[in-house]
């Protein structure tokens, strides 16, 4: 297998070469060279200091024609939690930092292909343009910068476009193949959501509005501190506090922007609402609680629940919506039994 190495650094180069020769083919690359002939039955690795401004565009450039190469892999230390971040921002479909990692990765692709001979083992254009969207708005609010809300429009849009097109099943598997962590979750809530919207064959109006507030529904975590959000394990109560806060910053976050409704506010600051008072932030009983909250919620729960986590494996379809049954009182059970055809397709 062909690996493209691209770095800043050319003292990275026979490190690389080191590590990986010659199981694998590198072709290495320094930015700025100017040198931009890519093989695309191959894989991108990136290893460059994404800290400073110069470098993010000598790569954008670098990558700007290169969506024919699915797998792009970045080389980040995992305590820098802001490179990784504009990694994903830059069109990453991995982030790496050790070598085993590196080796692990370049194997499982490896194998991935020797699987199959179809672009199922691809992740799709809507996911890998929904990813970056959702990775560029996290950078701006971590950078102290106002949310550009197109990348939420452009984001909605193309996972409406993927589920529409290829069905929610294949749309999850894919997710959960190519992403992990905060960017995983709200893929597949916003996924599940618009599944949902299109199943009860709502106006696209209304698929979209679903959609939008799905895709904003956890912009708060933006805030919450990296080592409680990227934590590979469950957290203590006190990181539970804190991560409890994310509705209320999301919504204050949005709050005072042009063009989001009061519908997505809404949606953003009450998914943690239960219909017997017992959620958060506000404690809303179930008169409280609009449809497009309940709706919501339950795609948010569900998405938790088949999502793959660093201390658990993901949960079928099947099982998680027994969950969802066994929580009445809390969800609209006329929901959850609308949810049904969503939730076994998974």
């Amino acid at each position: 297998m062909l690996v493209h190495f691209v770095t800043d650094e050319p003292t990275k180069i026979p490190a690389i070469r080191a590590m990986l020769e010659p199981q694998y083919h590198v072709a290495p690359q320094l930015l700025g060279s100017g040198d931009t002939h890519f093989n695309p039955n191959s894989v991108l690795m990136v290893d460059a200091d994404l800290r400073k401004a110069a470098r993010v565009e000598q790569i954008k450039l670098v990558l700007r024609d290169l969506s024919c190469i699915p797998e792009k892999l970045f080389v980040v230390q995992s305590h820098l939690h802001h490179m990784v971040a504009q990694a994903f921002a830059l069109g990453a479909t991995a982030v790496v930092s050790r070598p085993r990692e590196i080796i692990l990765k370049l194997a499982q692709i490896e194998v991935a292909e020797k699987e199959t001979q179809t672009d199922s083992a691809v992740a799709s254009p809507e996911i890998a343009a929904s990813a970056a969207a959702f990775a560029s708005m996290f950078v701006a609010i971590r950078n102290g910068k106002p949310i550009d809300l197109s990348d939420a429009d452009n984001a909605t849009t193309q996972i409406i476009n993927g589920i529409a097109q290829n069905g929610l099943g294949a749309w999850l598997d894919d997710v959960r193949r190519y992403h992990e962590g905060t960017f995983q979750h709200c893929l597949l809530v916003t996924g599940v959501a618009v599944g949902f919207a299109l199943d009860l064959r709502f106006a696209s109006v209304d698929v979209k509005r679903l959609g939008i507030s799905a895709t904003l529904h956890d912009i708060g975590k933006a805030r919450i501190p990296l080592s409680i959000l990227d934590k590979p394990g469950r957290l203590d109560p006190g990181e539970e506090e804190i991560m409890r806060r994310h509705p209320v910053i999301g919504y204050e976050l949005l709050k005072d922007l042009t063009g989001v409704s009061p519908e997505v506010l809404d949606g953003v600051r009450h998914h943690h609402e239960y219909l017997d008072g017992s959620g958060y932030p506000d404690g809303l009983m179930a008169p409280q609680i609009s449809d497009l909250v309940r709706l919501l919620t339950i795609a948010d729960i569900f998405a938790a629940l088949v999502e793959l986590r660093a201390y658990r494996p993901a949960m079928s379809g099947q099982s998680a919506y027994k969950i969802l049954c066994g929580m009445d009182g809390k969800l609209e059970q006329s929901l959850v039994r609308a949810f049904r055809n969503v939730a076994l397709v998974t």
